[in-house]
């Protein structure tokens, strides 16, 4: 049984962004990211480096969605990174339309995602960021579906930037 658990830890944003672009590099059109864990613990850094690892300008801007709810980005394919945390209930989100992005036409990067798990594709690499420090960060990146313990055995064989 291949293992469903991989866990890093990062000791600067640096960091983080690079463990995102190994990641991006591993994605695919149809990949649910779902990242975990309180305000300012490197979750929209960890998106900047996946949207390098996909192939987005290092020139583009990448910022977090709090207020626009979803940015986009293109690269290999396109990059939909969402931010739901304002939103109060599933009704809500699903009142958006962000969950036609789930049509697999491009890579999904949600943060907050966890408020609603019962409403989220099954097939979904989950990324629990957990603050040790100023700057150290863990995250534990879990998931059940074949592809996304593809996507963590990817990680495993890859060489960090």
């Amino acid at each position: 049984m291949k293992d469903k658990r991989v866990r890093y830890r990062t000791e600067s944003p640096k960091e983080t962004v690079g463990l995102g672009v190994t990641l991006g590099r591993l994605l695919q059109a149809g990949d649910l990211i779902v990242l975990t864990g309180e305000l300012g613990c490197g979750k929209t850094w960890f998106t900047k480096g996946i949207a390098l690892g996909v192939g987005v300008s290092p020139h583009e801007v990448v910022t977090s969605p709090s207020f626009a709810l979803m940015n986009e980005y293109e690269g290999l394919c396109t990059l939909f990174h969402m931010d739901v945390y304002r939103l109060e209930t599933p009704e809500d989100f699903l009142d958006t339309g962000l969950d036609e992005c789930f049509d697999g036409r491009g890579i999904v990067v949600m943060e907050w995602g966890d408020k609603w798990p019962e409403i989220l594709p099954e097939c979904r690499l989950n990324v629990i960021f957990s603050m040790l420090g100023e700057q150290s960060r863990e995250l534990l990146m879990t998931g059940e579906d074949p592809r996304v313990i593809e996507i963590l055995e990817g990680l495993r064989n890859q060489a960090l930037e």
